[in-house]
């Protein structure tokens, strides 16, 4: 009993942490801090070299929904179907979600082990004695190219998925292209991929900010940097899982056509 008193105090202690540094960073991007130089190589490190995996995970995504869907749809003679659910899927759902997971694996990651490594050094405290506030040189770029990347990110997996899914279907599975086509476009709404969208935008936030939090608080020593980058991960992925359910509950009503 004491050990689950103690690990929810310590649940709370963090989440508390976490709403203070997000409040800090929103605060400094108000007054407008971010330097511009870091911001970019930060949007280029994040989205740019995130495109590879990307691309490849919405690209086999979209095939192999493709497939499943037509061997059910096939059933009861709805394989012009296919496609419109793989658009809806991949704009709503897959897409975003997907997309964050994996940018969490690499950059989430990456954020920690970088900052944390600063903190065992004793970089971070050597910006202070510099009056260099953390949070304004450190955490403001990874935040906001994060933000701005993701969305860029999920726009190219929901593309490469949809098309690589018509190569499926239409050149695999013989689907009539013509009527698979007009199904997407009906099926499909603005209102679909804006919800996708926009869950990719908070996604990239939560990436940011839990992974720049873990870095900044991590223990001393290898080791401490090292578990600061595994529970930056698992962290980040399931709170992208807890968040994407909420999120789809409020968007459909809000985005509803």
């Amino acid at each position: 009993m004491g050990h689950l008193i103690k690990t929810f105090n310590g649940g709370i202690l963090q989440l508390g942490e976490l709403t203070i540094l997000a409040w800090e960073t929103i605060r400094s991007i108000v007054r407008l801090r971010p330097n511009g130089a870091d911001f970019l190589y930060q949007l280029y490190f994040i989205g740019v070299k995130s495109q590879s995996v990307v691309l490849i995970t919405g690209a086999f995504t979209g095939m192999v929904l493709a497939a499943q869907a037509y061997f059910q749809f096939h059933k009861v003679k709805m394989d012009t179907g296919t496609l419109a659910l793989v658009s809806v899927s991949m704009c709503s759902e897959l897409g975003p979600v997907l997309t964050a997971l994996m940018v969490a694996g690499r950059v989430g990651a990456s954020m920690a082990a970088e900052l944390g490594t600063m903190r065992v050094t004793e970089q971070i405290d050597a910006l202070r004695t510099l009056a260099t506030h953390p949070v304004d040189y450190l955490v403001v770029p990874r935040v906001l190219a994060t933000v701005v990347a993701l969305p860029l990110l999920t726009g190219e997996a929901i593309l490469i998925g949809i098309c690589s899914s018509y190569a499926v279907g239409v050149g695999l599975m013989k689907i009539d292209g013509a009527y698979a086509l007009k199904n997407l476009l009906y099926y499909s709404s603005a209102e679909t991929v804006f919800q996708g969208l926009i869950k990719a935008t908070i996604f990239g936030g939560i990436i940011s900010i839990i992974g720049c939090y873990k870095g900044l608080n991590c223990r001393e020593g290898a080791e401490g940097v090292g578990r600061a980058t595994t529970e930056a991960v698992v962290m980040i992925s399931i709170s992208i899982l807890i968040t994407n359910f909420f999120l789809t509950l409020f968007l459909s009503r809000v985005l509803a056509p």
